[in-house]
Formats: structure tokens, C-alpha cells, sequence
């Protein structure tokens, strides 16, 4: 059996490993990667966030080498939705394949991830980029089509007072994607590279102790920590959406009563729509090139999340190639 290089996660120990190259199961396609993001969720696991066992990372842009069910594919410059669904449970049944009650997750659950020469996903998960995206930019379809689940599931208007909690990775592009609404926005930054980046794309930012106490519509909380929803709780108006965003090891406590008393709402929003972010990267409405930090390659796995969890680190990226 052929082997590939990959980055294996065991008992939250990192290892640069040969690992078997997968084998496509029925309706799935081999994708050659040739490059991969560092997301929180990933710094995450690495802490022990969710037991996980194998090769990390979900955020990629690759090619279609191997496509048994759909030979034309071959060749398909792709990026892939993490979430692979039975088709047949209830939830997949309802419409609700990114929750199906057997999906395995890229990178995250029961599914050997990104961080490797190969992945495999169904084909149904792969969507093509346009040639005039850029691998750099490609990357970022993952977390951008999360950043644009806020506007599936939430009414933004251009009269509410919206603000982000959280200028990092994902952050920055929930900021972009709410500024197309023309909402009343504002972001939490803590650094100066964050502000200049939010600058930048004339978004407003504001720092932390200057957050106006129930003042905001909408809060989006992407801190990845769990200061975040305290911060959102104290800057959200009565009858106001709180967005959480943030996963992370470790639990909150909340007062229950007031969200009741005060009727809060709260959002829980994780993956979102492919195919409008691929038509942003497109059309140049949104751009994610200022977010790169540095490139590693995947044999300094180590040192690159490493350097992605120190504070204020925006992109790492995974090239595949010299």
C-alpha cells in the first residue's frame, strides 16, 4: 500500500507521519492538497477540545486525482465541504445533511483530514474554483462560507448595531461579510495589525474596554475563548441575538435567567454556504490576502501551530510545494 506524509494527531501529540494514502469509498473522490489553512478549531483539538485520533486540518484547496464514480472530475481544481452526510437518517432526510446524525467531519471526526498529500471526500462536497481564485485565496472558502452562515440564519438590516467580538482569523471575515449589509458595524481588536487589517476595508473596530454596555442589536462572539460570551452579554441590548461562533475546550457559566428575563436569543452557527463564498472570492468583494501570516510545509507541522496559537497570529497556511 502507498504511503503519503501526513500530520497525525494522537493523545493531543502531534507527529509527522507516513500514513497510508486514502482509499475512496463509493461516491468519493482522492484530492491531491495543495494547500491548507490553520483554524482555531484545529489549535483546539490539539488541546483536547473533542477526542480526535489522525490527520488534522479541514480548511483546503486541491486537485481531483482519483474519481472512480466520476472519471471527468479528474483533474478538478476543488475546494470541499467538511460535513460527510449518510444521506438517509432522519436529520439527512429533513434537509439538514451538515447535522446527520452518522456524518463523519473532515479533520475533526471519524474522517482523516487536510493536513496531508491526500484527503478524500464525497464527490458531492467538492466544488470547483474558478480559475481566477488564487490557491491563497481558495484556502479561505471554508471559513468564509462559515462567516456568510451568520446571514443564513440571522435578519441583518442596515439600522441594527452589529458588533464582532473577535478580530482574528475568523473575524476578519465575518467582518467583511457583514459590511456588505451596510450594517451599523463594529469590531472588538486587540492588535495593531487587526486594526490596520479592519482599516484597511473601512471597518470600523473599537477596543474592548470602550464596548458600550447593551447598546448592540447583534453581537457576533468569535473570540474563541470563553470571555467572549460574558463580554457579549454585557454589550447586547434587551431582546437581542447573541451569534456564537467560538468552539474551544473547557465550559462557560451562564446566568439563565437573565437571557430569560432580558429575552436574549442565542444562535449557535458553525458551517455555512460554498458556493455564494466562492462567488465573493470571485467577483473580488471580499479578499483574505492580508489574513496570511507565513507558510510552513507539512513537516514543520509542529512549529506552525506553534506559531498559529500565539496571540495575534492571523492565517498559517500548508503549501504543499517548493
Amino acid at each position: 500500500m502507498e504511503s503519503m506524509n501526513a500530520v497525525w494527531l494522537e493523545n493531543r501529540i502531534l507527529k509527522f507521519r507516513p500514513v497510508p494514502i486514502p482509499e475512496p469509498l463509493s461516491g468519493e473522490a482522492l484530492v491531491r492538497v495543495r494547500a491548507a489553512g490553520i483554524c482555531s478549531t484545529d489549535l483546539e483539538l490539539v488541546k483536547g477540545y473533542y477526542p480526535f485520533t489522525g490527520v488534522l486540518g479541514h480548511e483546503f484547496v486541491g486537485e481531483i486525482v482519483r474519481s472512480p464514480d466520476q472519471p471527468d472530475r479528474e483533474g478538478e481544481r476543488v475546494v470541499g465541504e467538511i460535513n460527510a452526510a449518510c444521506g438517509c437518517c432522519r436529520t439527512c432526510l429533513a434537509g439538514r445533511p451538515r447535522h446527520c446524525e452518522n456524518r463523519t467531519v473532515l479533520g475533526i471526526v471519524n474522517r482523516n483530514g487536510a493536513f496531508a498529500d491526500y484527503l478524500c471526500l464525497p464527490n458531492k462536497n467538492l466544488f470547483p474554483v474558478p480559475e481566477s481564485i488564487r490557491d491563497d485565496a481558495a484556502v479561505f472558502v471554508e471559513p468564509l462560507a462559515a462567516a456568510l452562515e451568520i446571514r443564513e440564519q440571522v435578519n441583518i438590516l442596515p439600522s441594527d448595531r452589529v458588533l464582532v467580538l473577535g478580530a482574528g482569523r475568523l473575524g476578519q471575515l465575518i467582518a467583511q461579510t457583514l459590511a456588505l449589509t451596510g450594517c451599523r458595524l463594529l469590531v472588538v481588536a486587540r492588535h495593531e495589525k487587526q486594526k490596520k487589517l479592519l482599516e484597511a476595508h473601512q471597518i470600523s473596530w473599537i477596543e474592548e474596554k470602550n464596548i458600550p454596555a447593551h447598546r448592540f442589536d447583534i453581537i457576533i462572539e468569535a473570540t474563541g475563548s470563553a470571555v467572549g460570551f460574558d463580554l457579549a452579554r454585557r454589550a447586547v441590548r434587551p431582546a437581542g441575538t447573541i451569534v456564537m461562533k467560538s468552539t474551544y475546550k473547557g465550559e462557560i457559566r451562564v446566568d439563565f435567567s437573565s437571557i430569560v428575563v432580558d429575552e436574549i436569543t442565542l444562535v449557535g452557527s458553525r458551517c455555512g454556504p460554498f458556493q455564494p463564498a466562492l462567488r465573493l472570492l470571485e467577483n473580488g468583494r471580499i479578499d483574505p490576502s492580508g489574513l496570511i501570516e507565513k507558510r510552513y510545509f507539512f513537516k514543520d507541522a509542529a512549529e506552525a501551530l506553534e506559531h498559529a496559537a500565539q496571540s495575534g497570529i492571523l492565517k498559517i497556511i500548508f503549501q504543499t510545494k517548493g
